[in-house]
């Protein structure tokens, strides 16, 4: 964190509220583009050789309503541990979402939901807080910035003219409200413009500032031509352009149609960066066609409960005017609505859930690559299949060879990178089966292996113990004569470890299962990497295809999916 810099951005402010060049700025505000908007400008404290690496980090909705406005009392002690992320960074940005005042009444929301109109504001000492935990600006172009209705808008332009970090997408009108935070470090020159595109609160201009009236800045349009102006001005002289976004759809942990129109729409205008949070869930990030960042969604950061405990700091390394590295920084949003850095297992767990989202999102991993596209094929049983086959398959099996489908399926692994796996299922379940994992994958849900079970021998115990998901295996029911559904390849046991069968005076099967035995199920649970729940992407997948769970049997067995008895005429 550039200190000097720090402290000068705040003061820089008076030059989109009072029109006047600050401190730090090389000139009068869009001095050089006609028409440009308000800039609010830092400074730098260090040497600027050309193309040296620069460091942005990111997290998401921040506020500090109930429990948390304690942390307020004493500001200058930041966050915690998580503040050495945060200060880490040469520019940090974050979402906060409140209004600045203290006075004022709770403005009228009258498109929202009347049951989820939430009002919040904090005093300026948030950023104070803010500041000292390491962030250089703060978005405020969300649907809780004009909270408090004109007097609260007022109040929130009046503490940023003294605040000691940049606060963006709101202002006086609509030219302020869409001023840039700019920064230059290490000869990099960089741009921050935030934007609100979640559904509007209001009928109020304060939910999007016009030419002449204040409020938060606005871009609802898939293609927001201000905003879209806004990018192209600032692309013509800054190093890395940066759009904060308010987008998304609440709760939905993939990017919306909307979303991904705007996320191209902006790249071909010239942004670098897009991010944002809203859904308060996590959403996936990495590169689009054409070299740009984009990240849908970084959930909440500083919130008042724990019911979305994931989150996290987003960190790109950026080397001239380009994105070359990303770096999830997982943390757990605490029981008093602090984050806390993960480490070890968890966090190696957290990064790979990460990882996973990016199929869903639809981006690349990595500058120059392509985003990972779900694969499958479907085929018969040849001869060579049916010699692997042997230990799995025999002639006194109710079903032949010409009866069974061989598939290959993309899957994510628990790493949270693309894997291949391969069942065998009956014939006329196959394009079925392959829609299930087609929804698996965009849903970035992990499988740890698939493989067939004759690599266990064909005993189900073996592949049981190896975590491993497998469907066609020609086998009895334990105890009994009858044929298994996995005998009639309508059967799949999706990550048998994480998801145990459970049978009253039986161990748990697999051994390994007991610790993921008493997982909660329920369709509001989060039950962990790999567990399946009611009305998670695995069961609703099943489901649409007409496949049942064994999940609700009296005897859960959870890994258990099957179709049914009509299934097999």
């Amino acid at each position: 964190m550039l200190q000097t810099r720090r402290a000068t951005a705040g003061v820089a402010l008076c030059a989109a509220l009072a029109g006047a060049a600050c401190a730090g700025s090389s000139g009068p505000p869009g001095a050089g583009v006609a028409g440009a908007p308000a800039v609010l400008t830092g400074a730098s404290d260090q040497p600027p050789p050309a193309g040296g690496a620069v460091t942005l980090a990111f997290a998401g909705d921040v506020h500090f309503e109930l429990h948390l406005a304690r942390l307020l009392a004493d500001p200058g002690a930041g966050l915690g541990p998580i503040d050495r992320v945060l200060a880490g960074a040469d520019v940090t940005v974050v979402n906060l979402e409140s209004a600045v005042t203290t006075r004022g009444s709770p403005a009228r929301k009258g498109l929202e939901v009347p049951k989820e109109r939430y009002h919040f504001r904090t005093s300026p000492a948030a950023l104070d807080l803010l500041a000292a935990a390491g962030v250089d600006a703060v978005s405020m172009a969300n649907n809780h910035g004009a909270d408090y209705g004109l007097r609260g808008v007022r109040d929130t332009l009046r503490a940023e003219s003294g605040s000691p970090v940049a606060v963006i997408g709101i202002g006086r009108n609509r030219r302020e409200a869409f001023a840039p935070y700019r920064t230059t470090v290490r000869g990099t020159e960089i741009a921050v413009v935030a934007a609100d595109a979640s559904t509007r609160e209001g009928a109020s201009t304060l939910w999007g500032a016009t030419d002449h009236e204040p409020g938060t800045a606005a871009a609802r349009r898939p293609r927001p031509r201000v905003l879209l102006n806004q990018v192209r001005r600032l692309a013509r002289t800054a190093d890395v352009v940066v759009v904060h976004l308010h987008w998304g759809r609440e709760y939905d942990a993939c990017p919306t149609p909307l979303q991904r129109t705007m996320a191209r729409a902006l790249t071909r205008a010239g942004a670098d960066v897009i991010v944002g949070s809203h859904a308060h869930r996590l959403l996936g990030s990495g590169w689009l066609p054409g070299g740009s960042y984009v990240n849908y969604g970084l959930g909440n950061f500083v919130w008042y409960h724990d019911r979305a405990p994931r989150t996290g700091v987003l960190r790109l390394r950026v080397v001239d005017g380009r994105v070359v590295q990303d770096r999830w920084v997982p943390a757990l949003i605490r029981p008093d609505g602090t984050p806390e850095r993960l480490t070890g297992a968890a966090a190696r767990r957290a990064r790979a859930q990460h990882r996973a989202s990016r199929t869903c999102a639809e981006v690349a991993a990595a500058p120059g690559q392509e985003a990972a596209r779900f694969e499958s094929s479907i085929r018969r049983i040849g001869p060579a299949l049916r010699q692997r086959m042997r230990s799995s398959h025999g002639a006194r099996c109710p079903l032949d060879h010409e009866d069974l489908r061989h598939l290959r399926v993309s899957h994510v692994g628990f790493d949270g990178r693309v894997q291949t796996g391969e069942l065998v299922v009956a014939a006329r379940q196959a394009k079925a089966v392959v829609d299930v994992f087609r929804t698996l994958f965009r849903a970035g849900y992990p499988i740890r292996r698939m493989r067939l079970v004759s690599e266990y021998g064909g005993r189900d115990a073996r592949s049981m113990a190896a975590n491993n998901t497998s469907a066609y295996n020609c086998r009895r029911v334990a105890g009994t004569r009858r044929w298994s559904d996995h005998a009639y390849g309508l059967a799949i046991d999706i990550n048998p470890v994480q998801n145990p069968y459970l049978r009253d005076g039986a161990p748990v099967a697999p051994p390994a299962g007991r610790r993921f035995a008493g997982a909660g199920r329920s369709e509001t649970a989060d039950p962990g990497w790999g567990v399946i729940h009611a009305g998670d992407p695995v069961t609703r997948a099943f489901a649409a295809v007409g496949w049942q769970w064994g999940g609700r049997w009296a005897e859960p067995d959870y890994q258990h999916f099957y179709a049914p008895r009509g299934a097999r005429r």
